[in-house]
């Protein structure tokens, strides 16, 4: 059975990393091009690397495919279209999230990925009159834990025919283009949003050392809300003091908690 074949209404959702970049191949590779039942969607939170940005508008030209890029947006409708050029690049969908919920989100509610991709993709949907869809998602079969935490409704093609990340990688060493973010011990630190509270706190504190600016936006939005992305973590300010002070404090085995944004 391929699991990449599409008869139906399908939100092929990319996260603009290699993995899910690469279940789209497998995909347009299945159906002969991409389907007329099937969207591509990528969600932009404003606080994705650049990198990430520039790699979604190379695989719409060299894959000679539209990508609907999507945004949370305060409007009625709650999200609005836009492109590799209109992007935005300061958090401001994040931000506006933020200050209409109030609150941070975090490990338990993690709101942000609910709104900013899951029903951001819903609503988008509804706006062109469907309301039934499946959603296909960039899963491995090396990653059995986020496929039990994922519901029946989600396809996860790459997971049920077998691949793994060495599949992945092996593809894009091949490929004339590739995501310019470095893969390092299993994973592309920099990948989805920048600094996001559900990566390892050692992760986060190494990507701030390497450009503290990234973090300013962070910070700020948790001395805004006068609380904190996690608990029981430092600060964002705290890590850019820490990091600015040359002090490595955190554990450099602490496991990245999994998400719905994916690779």
């Amino acid at each position: 059975m391929n699991h990449f074949l599409i008869d139906s209404p399908t939100c092929i959702s990319f996260s603009g990393g290699r993995t899910s970049a690469f279940m789209l191949w497998k995909t347009l590779e299945a159906n002969n091009g991409l389907p007329k039942d099937a969207k591509v969607c990528f969600c932009n939170t404003g606080r994705e690397a650049e990198e990430t940005l520039q790699f979604v508008k190379d695989c719409e030209v060299h894959w000679n495919i539209p990508i609907i890029w999507l945004e949370y947006d305060l409007s009625d409708l709650k999200f609005k279209i836009v492109s590799f050029e209109t992007a935005n690049r300061n958090g401001q969908p994040f931000s506006d999230l933020i200050k209409k919920r109030k609150f941070l989100p975090n490990s338990v509610m993690r709101f942000c990925t609910g709104e900013m991709k899951i029903l951001t993709i819903e609503r988008y949907f509804k706006s062109i009159g469907i309301d039934d869809f499946e959603t296909m998602v960039g899963i491995r079969a090396d990653e059995p834990r986020r496929v039990a935490k994922m519901t029946d409704t989600k396809l996860m093609p790459l997971a049920k025919s077998g691949f793994s990340q060495s599949d992945v990688q092996s593809f894009w060493k091949t490929n004339n283009f590739d995501l310019q973010l470095t893969f390092r011990n299993g994973m592309t630190n920099l990948g989805n949003c920048d600094l996001c509270f559900m990566k390892g706190l050692h992760q986060i504190s190494s990507l701030v050392a390497e450009k503290p600016e990234r973090a300013v936006w962070w910070a700020s939005q948790e001395e805004l809300i006068g609380g904190r992305f996690s608990k029981d973590r430092p600060t964002y300010a705290q890590i850019i003091k820490f990091t600015k002070e040359q002090r490595d404090m955190f554990d450099q085995n602490e496991e990245a908690i999994s998400c719905f944004c994916g690779d």
